[in-house]
């Protein structure tokens, strides 16, 4: 039987309600994970995701593996990396945790004391977009050079679904809190 590759947040819902045994695999920063989460729900960043680890821990455990990420970008990225190690059966919860908490469903709250990655990406392009543009008013029109680059940047993160900014800005120190920690909880036993 050829297995789906992506699921709602209800149909996931029901799977797990019903007792089938998946994994859930989390590829958001630490600093996300810990602000709010999937119940059972096991993190591994993108960046430290490392295939053949994964299927060693896993083992020969052929269960589904449903991979999730904020929205969704990089949960896909995670599974094409995943996919091209051999990894069979994952699957993409559509829209992500995002998703998940829209629909109404139960997550893990935690202590993070750090903004989600988007609302930081998001904070840096406004500050160099607005000081980019004050200056050209105020010093030199050259400096339009950079909400125009700021600007190409967003575009091309809205078409192909990859922002080299919000990767950046993962690999901050304020954004790998506790990342052993967390990373150690990936047995899968869920």
């Amino acid at each position: 039987m050829q297995m789906q590759s992506t699921i709602t947040p209800h149909e996931l819902q029901s799977l797990l309600a019903s007792g089938n045994p998946s994994h859930l695999l989390d590829v958001r920063s630490p600093a996300e994970y810990l602000g709010c989460h999937i119940p059972g729900a096991k993190l591994i960043p993108l960046d430290e995701l490392d295939p053949a680890t994964f299927c060693r821990e896993r083992g020969a455990d052929c269960s589904p593996v449903y991979v999730i990420c904020q929205s969704g970008g990089r949960a896909k990225r995670a599974i094409d990396k995943l996919e091209a190690s051999g990894v069979k059966g994952c699957v993409l919860l559509a829209g992500g945790t995002q998703s998940w908490i829209d629909a109404g469903l139960p997550v893990t709250r935690g202590e993070s004391k750090v903004l989600p990655l988007m609302r930081q990406v998001q904070i840096s392009i406004g500050a160099i977009s607005a000081t980019g543009a004050v200056l050209a008013l105020l010093i030199d029109p050259r400096f339009a050079y950079i909400p125009l680059f700021m600007g190409c940047g967003l575009l091309m993160a809205g078409v192909t679904g990859f922002c080299g900014l919000a990767v950046l800005m993962a690999k901050m120190p304020w954004n790998k809190t506790n990342s052993r920690e967390h990373t150690s909880c990936c047995s899968f036993k869920v």
